[in-house]
């Protein structure tokens, strides 16, 4: 008994570099949350999606997602989809910098968010439409076979796939589900709703095409060794339908969690029309010139 859970605890593939940064996250997370008010639905939402993260990413699962199609697709949704989701409907950007020493905030942190390189990758990286963009695109860029092989027979792109998939998650969530108005948010409360919807139809399509082919479209998990013995073809269809339904239900459980933030900036009045907000920029314009 001891031994088959030792299996599954050990990493496949061992990583310092994941090891580090996930053990970091969270200590940093764990000692904010003994200085900053964090619900315990919040952090049972941020627990959750790091386990799932290191599920993924660092225990024997990994080896099943590398040797068979359906649990790589099953890998896939969690990193870009159910982690991120989980993590950043936690919130814990309060609480991960109340972990940061007040001296570390004061001479590190705060620099580096006024520092230009900075400004320059979070305005490209956090862009609405760039992060839309290379959500739904790397999905769709390693379904690709010939880009799915060169994952499989090269360790390096294929821990490049996973992390592309989880930040590109993260990021894309975090516009999602941000909790303020626009501005200073970047996307306006009817947006963050409606873009889930957006987003999950090319997934569903993809997912229909590999569902319904009557080709194995995969031909590298045969050539790595496949970890079961039923049908390929069976394989690929339970695949396929993973990337389409799950995968789905999940965008559209984030599309509600934005509804449920605009309602609620809506009852706290928060939310300004375009008459408003040019009224107040006429009027800081103005005082400006008075200045």
């Amino acid at each position: 008994m001891t031994a088959s859970l030792l299996k599954w605890i050990v990493p496949w593939e061992f990583s310092w570099v994941f090891l580090l940064t996930f053990v970091s996250f969270a200590v940093l997370y764990a000692r904010g949350c003994k200085r900053a008010k964090v619900s315990h639905g919040r952090r049972l939402s941020f627990w959750v999606g790091m386990a799932i993260v290191y599920l993924s990413l660092h225990t024997y699962f990994d080896y099943y997602a590398e040797h068979e199609f359906f649990m790589h697709r099953i890998q896939q949704v969690l990193l870009h989809h159910l982690a991120p989701l989980l993590i950043i409907a936690s919130y814990p950007g309060q609480a991960v910098r109340a972990g940061l020493p007040l001296r570390w905030r004061i001479r590190f942190l705060r620099p580096f968010f006024r520092s230009w390189p900075w400004r320059i990758v979070s305005g490209v990286l956090l862009n609405p439409a760039i992060a839309t963009i290379l959500f739904v695109g790397f999905i769709i860029i390693w379904l690709i076979p010939s880009m799915q092989t060169l994952a499989m027979l090269d360790w390096r792109i294929y821990r490049f796939m996973n992390w592309s998939m989880m930040i590109s998650g993260l990021t894309y969530w975090w516009l999602v589900l941000d909790h303020r108005p626009r501005p200073p948010g970047r996307m306006t409360p009817g947006v963050r709703v409606l873009s889930p919807a957006i987003t999950m139809s090319p997934q569903i399509l993809a997912g229909a095409i590999v569902t319904f082919s009557k080709s194995d479209l995969y031909p590298i998990f045969e050539i790595c060794g496949r970890a079961f013995t039923f049908n390929v073809l069976t394989g690929q269809l339970v695949g396929g339908v993973i990337m389409w339904v799950p995968a789905a239900i999940i965008e559209s459980i984030g599309g509600l969690l934005a509804m449920r933030q605009w309602l609620s900036l809506s009852k706290r009045g928060r939310i300004k029309s375009k008459r408003e907000l040019a009224r107040r920029a006429e009027l800081a314009r103005q005082a400006q010139a008075r200045t």
